[in-house]
């Protein structure tokens, strides 16, 4: 094993206990845990093992995303993932591009594949790696397409240790048997059933340019199969002005309305930012202390939504309090259920002291403590430590009205919206639906109006969004659906209620998926490409 450190302010190496520090491992039933004390006052950068592998052009590579948005697949090795800073420079900082993954702090490389926390290989040689290591580093896997062997990075940047601390800065388990690996992960995040959603949600439909005339008439046309109702943005003046409820949009304010929705006996849901705030917002303008800043004394820099966004700094306690002050209210006014968006924003930053993943983990905890029992559905967010703090998690980008978005979007960062990038998560990051959290696949979409995807791109994101998530939402005015739309909705509702998935697998360009609902058998090869079920039966 490789360390990098920094004591008394020298970057050092080892590969073993010296006299700043000592390194203990146990490997026990496909376990490895690496435990670091700190002899002196030290700060760590990376450590990296290498563990020897025979790696196959012919075999399928799962690398897990940084984050929910970023695509996740099985790879072939002849393939690339894309570098945003491979794309135009001037367009990619003009609209921040680059603050939504992982490129600002990670080696992108054409010989390179990499991924977070969970991997697997299919194929001849087959493996299985998941960390356990959530709250203290990140665990990156990757592969150098013209070498054989695995190299296993604990993202421990940023991490200061007195003398005498420990941590472990591995823990994970190994499997070269892919089967093993998937029930060994399995039994250690047991599967933890969290109740079904199916309901509306006002964004892929109106975006911002929502009010109260148009929620209470979506929420009129909804009948008894539905069991929540969530008003996604558009209810605020500006995003991180969250008590700003828009008076013109909402005279009324939000209250009414969640009681209206409590009345029709479903679940009200609300969508908030908490660690953003955009150029316009009045707390940008009043509280520009209160965000954290780049190297050049700047606001940090979050991503280009909206009149661009900005990332709170969360080692600011008037920060805390104010998120607090935020979420609360909406808590008390009856809201059962929180959308919690662009949370990658709290591991953007390095902090001092820790990695990134010691932070958002502390920061998702703290997201669970203010809400209590309330219900938290993720976007945005780091996997991995998403588990125990969500109990629903975004698994791909958002859906798009055109199939695969605008082709010049293709060019740039790996977190892009897409239809097709979604149900391609979706389904590959399925196995951690029931396990870490429920699995969001983000929204069907069945109308006719206001889309450019084809009735059968629109059926395939319906059936395949209910057949491997646990929350299944629509933003459509439902009133309106002809019979052919009643009838794929009365479908996916019987395959989001009750179906099983037996199998599916990849090959390439599509993906072969067999289930049963009710004891019948069925199945369908899903067109990656097109976006369409073939042979569905």
């Amino acid at each position: 094993m490789r360390l990098e450190y920094i004591n008394k302010g020298k970057k050092c190496v080892t590969d073993g206990n010296n006299g700043d520090l000592t390194l203990v491992t146990s490997t026990k039933n496909h376990r490895t845990i690496v435990t670091l004390t700190a002899k002196e006052d030290i700060e760590l950068v990376e450590a990296e093992e290498i563990v020897p592998f025979n790696a196959n052009y012919d075999d399928l590579y799962f690398f897990n995303g940084y984050q929910s948005w970023t695509d996740t697949k099985e790879f072939s090795l002849t393939e690339r993932m894309r570098d945003i800073r491979k794309s135009p420079h001037i367009i990619s900082h003009m609209f921040a591009m680059n603050r939504y993954g992982d490129s600002t702090f990670f080696n992108y490389s054409m010989k390179k594949m990499h991924g977070y926390d969970i991997f697997y290989s299919k194929g001849k040689y087959e493996s299985f790696i998941y960390s356990l290591n959530y709250k203290t580093a990140y665990l990156i896997i990757y592969l150098f397409t013209n070498q054989k062997d695995i190299h296993l990075v604990s993202a421990v940047k940023g991490i200061k240790l007195k003398k005498g601390e420990s941590i472990n800065i591995y823990d994970y388990y190994m499997f070269f048997n892919f089967k093993e690996g998937l029930e060994s992960f399995k039994t250690v995040y047991p599967e933890n059933i969290p109740e079904k959603l199916f309901g509306y949600t006002s964004w892929y439909n109106y975006y911002q340019n929502i009010n109260e005339e148009i929620i209470l008439r979506d929420l009129d046309a909804l009948d008894s199969r539905f069991n929540i109702f969530q008003i996604d943005d558009g209810y605020e003046t500006f995003v991180g002005d969250w008590l700003d409820v828009d008076p013109v949009k909402f005279p009324n304010g939000l209250e009414p309305i969640v009681k209206k929705i409590h009345e029709k006996g479903f679940k009200a849901g609300i969508w908030l930012a908490p660690f953003v705030a955009e150029t316009k917002s009045k707390l940008f303008r009043e509280h520009q202390d209160w965000f954290k800043k780049e190297k050049n004394g700047k606001p940090f820099i979050s991503g280009g939504n909206w009149s661009k966004q900005y990332a709170l700094d969360l080692d600011n306690p008037e920060v805390i309090a104010y998120i607090k002050q935020c979420l609360r209210p909406y808590a008390d006014m009856g809201f059962d259920f929180f959308k919690l968006d662009f949370l990658y924003a709290s591991g953007l930053p390095l902090y001092e002291g820790r990695s990134r993943c010691q932070m958002q983990y502390k920061c998702y905890s703290m997201l669970r403590e203010i809400l209590k029992d309330k219900l938290i559905l993720g976007c945005g967010a780091n996997i991995i430590n998403s588990f125990g703090n969500f109990d629903y998690l975004r698994v791909g980008p958002d859906v798009s009205l055109i199939f695969d978005d605008v082709s010049y979007m293709r060019l740039f960062h790996r977190e892009r919206i897409s239809t097709k990038v979604t149900l391609q998560n979706t389904v590959y990051r399925s196995f951690f639906n029931k396990h870490l959290f429920g699995n969001d696949p983000d929204v069907f979409l069945l109308r006719s109006g206001n889309i450019k995807l084809s009735f059968e791109q629109r059926k395939a994101l319906t059936i395949i969004n209910a057949l491997f998530g646990s929350v299944l939402m629509t933003s459509d005015d439902i009133a309106t659906y002809e019979d052919a739309q009643k009838e794929i909705l009365d479908r996916a509702l019987a395959i989001f209620k009750g179906a099983k998935v037996d199998s599916w697998k990849s090959r390439k360009g599509y993906i072969d998926v067999v289930y049963h609902v009710n004891n019948e058998e069925h199945s369908f090869t899903y067109d990656v490409k097109k976006g369409v079920l073939l042979n569905d039966r």
